[in-house]
């Protein structure tokens, strides 16, 4: 299938300029995302469009990625509800040589061209009365209020700074198509605003046509957004924020119905192998086979083979049936899907069952926590325990404060004495 069947059947199609599809089958074309240095590491919301990026790339067409050094001096308010904190000079230019090294780590794995470009070399010796005169001449300011980034903010208040922020990411376009000979601009759905007008400003400053197209934000099935852990956290690509093992643990905890949809766009599987392992997830679902494969797939595109180990094997070390091998202590502050517990240190010399019940709500009752025991399903740092009698010893603590606690075959629970 072409480029654009692909995206659309990945779900990765939400608005399409007319003449978008025959472009692409004309032609090869250069087309290009931004990626504004908000922070030091792009996350996995940033991640999406860099895979439109490779799509296009592996397609045989040639992908550029413009990171803002002139327009993150502005800030985006497109989806924001409220002023963005301006970055120091030293924040900025840190942030965006991080973000430039992630971008070439995840487009040169192809082996395929690429280019990588600074707005600031356009902007930074552009005059503002130029820039007002030659450009903001040509786009009405009734034209600008209209997007819907723009209406959405007028309420809560939108400085002048932000306002200008359409007009700049338009003339990116517009610089890009006249001096790198790029046709086309992605982004997401939040981002056609800007993106059309910059379209309009291709037109009428040269009189012809740029495209563009724009892809889904990203929201589990429940509608929720995407991309953050349990505990409200962004997933981040850098392995010092966010370890291999708490990303791979990321999509591994995922629900069935948002692996479904998430392998069609965070991995380049065919259509033919996802359709298989959602028949065999199917029929298997406590096997978990659509988030095993998921997350392994993403995490080696962007943490490579030796991430990818990493995480396999702290999982293994926190999850697996072997007890001769448990996690360090780094290891235990980076756990992911286990709930945490803070108990002072004079709780851990007590009843099991008390813990189990009155000190941590484990188990409603002690009923319930002696029939699980009975029934071999309570673990106490990877050990079954049989004995419903049992009494918690300092012996008992993981490096002298940990407690790791697993209640049948999915909940786990991580005490740490205080």
């Amino acid at each position: 299938m072409d480029l654009i069947e692909e995206l659309s059947w990945r779900g990765l199609i939400q608005d399409m300029t007319p003449g978008m599809a025959e472009l692409l089958h004309q032609q090869t074309v250069k087309g290009y995302i931004g990626f504004d240095p908000t922070a030091d590491s792009l996350h996995i919301g940033s991640l999406l469009p860099l895979i439109l990026l490779v799509h296009l790339q592996r397609s045989g067409h040639h992908p550029i990625a413009v990171v803002g050094g002139g327009t993150g001096r502005i800030g985006d308010p497109s989806g924001k509800s409220v002023e963005r904190t301006l970055l120091d000079e030293q924040t900025l230019q840190y942030n965006l040589s991080r973000i430039e090294q992630q971008i070439k780590h995840i487009l040169q794995k192809a082996g395929k061209p690429y280019t990588i470009v600074n707005n600031d070399e356009w902007f930074k010796e552009m005059k503002f009365i130029d820039f007002a005169r030659d450009i903001g001449k040509h786009i009405t300011v009734n034209y600008m209020m209209a997007k819907e980034s723009v209406k959405k903010r007028l309420e809560s208040g939108l400085s002048f700074t932000e306002f200008t922020y359409q007009l700049m990411q338009a003339y990116d376009f517009y610089y890009l198509f006249t001096h790198y000979d790029c046709q086309l601009q992605m982004g997401g759905a939040d981002q056609w605003g800007n993106i059309t007008t910059g379209i309009e400003l291709i037109r009428k400053l040269t009189g012809k046509e740029a495209y563009a197209f724009t892809c889904p934000l990203l929201t589990r099935t429940d509608g929720s957004k995407f991309g953050k852990s349990e505990s409200g956290e962004n997933i981040w690509l850098d392995p010092q924020k966010t370890s291999p093992y708490q990303f791979y643990q990321f999509w591994i905890n995922l629900t069935d119905a948002d692996a479904e949809k998430m392998i069609k766009i965070f991995t380049f599987l065919n259509q033919e192998e996802i359709d298989l392992l959602i028949d065999s997830h199917r029929q298997q679902p406590d096997k978990r086979i659509l988030q095993k494969k998921l997350a392994e797939e993403v995490t080696r595109f962007v943490h490579g083979d030796e991430g990818l180990q990493q995480a396999i094997e702290t999982t293994s070390k926190l999850f697996g049936k072997t007890t001769d091998v448990l996690p360090d202590e780094s290891e235990l502050k980076t756990m992911e899907g286990v709930e945490r517990m803070v108990l002072p240190y004079a709780d851990h010399h007590v009843e099991l069952l008390t813990l189990l019940t009155e000190k941590t709500k484990i188990f409603p009752s002690r009923g319930e926590a002696r029939r699980m025991i009975q029934n071999g399903g309570l673990y106490l740092n990877k050990q079954k325990v049989m004995d419903t009698s049992k009494n918690i010893h300092h012996e008992d603590l993981l490096y002298g404060k940990y407690l790791l606690i697993q209640k049948g075959k999915k909940h786990y629970y991580l005490i740490e004495f205080t």
